[in-house]
């Protein structure tokens, strides 16, 4: 009964079999979406098939929400827990709008890295930094490059952007002035927050767990102390006494 138990459920099988090729489609889709932007020359053909690209994979983890679903033995409990998942899956069918498909992915990509047991914390903060970075760039390019009046011309302008915004320094040279523009760096902020919220708690939970390795190494060192000492009382006790009986022997 306990090997039954131990057993991973269809939905675990599932989530380790499709974790590897979600995320190269994640790859995948982070090629998609940068050529059309980077490059803004490429033919219609090409921005036509990165769209198609981003779309499939937008599909993919969509089409890997409902199996989960399909799979989970208490769909309604999954579907209270796994809340965002569904909103990241119903949110670019609100409005075809590219920048929903990139914040529906993202949000799909990120939570199903961290349900992998093999990504610790440190990749996933740097991977969730690196790629808010690129994508955040890339998304204040696309909408800030042809605003009248946006400062934000180059990919070189909108990276300096973003990790301005990310880290809250923001120094106000380069700034969003479309809507879509702002409400990216409101989420950058928060992001950045965020992370750094994450890191901090961590590196404090390391000096913690440090000091407290070194607390107990010093009460087992202070233990040891106090029963070498206690021996050490034991062995005078039993010389003064051999000592003393000596001294009787003799006198007898």
């Amino acid at each position: 009964m306990t090997e039954a138990l131990a057993q991973p459920t269809a939905q675990e099988r599932w989530e380790r079999r499709t974790q590897r090729p979600l995320l190269a489609l994640a790859v995948l889709f982070a090629v998609a979406y940068a050529v059309p932007i980077v490059d803004s020359s490429v033919s219609r053909a090409v921005a036509s098939a990165c769209a198609v690209v981003e779309w499939v994979v937008w599909g993919a983890f969509a089409a890997d929400y409902l199996v989960r679903l399909r799979l989970a033995e208490d769909r309604a409990r999954f579907v209270r827990t796994h809340w965002l998942d569904l909103c990241a899956v119903l949110l670019p069918l609100l409005q075809p709008l590219r920048l929903l498909r990139l914040v529906s992915t993202l949000l799909l990509v990120g939570r199903r890295a961290r349900m992998a047991s093999q990504v610790r914390l440190t990749t996933y903060v740097a991977g969730s930094v690196v790629g808010l970075l690129m994508f955040g760039s890339l998304a204040v390019l696309s909408v800030e490059r042809d605003a009248p009046g946006g400062n934000i011309r180059t990919l070189g302008d909108a990276v300096w952007w973003s990790f301005t915004t990310m880290t809250t320094v923001g120094y106000g040279d380069h700034a969003p002035t479309t809507g879509l523009g702002r409400l990216l760096a409101v989420g950058l902020m928060l992001s950045g927050i965020a992370l750094l919220g994450v890191v901090t708690a961590n590196i404090a939970a390391w000096f913690i767990a440090r000091f407290e390795k070194d607390d107990v190494e010093e009460r087992r060192q202070t233990e040891a102390i106090r029963v070498l000492a206690e021996e050490v009382r034991a062995l005078r006790a039993e010389v003064a006494a051999l000592r003393g009986a000596g001294r009787v022997g003799a006198d007898e």
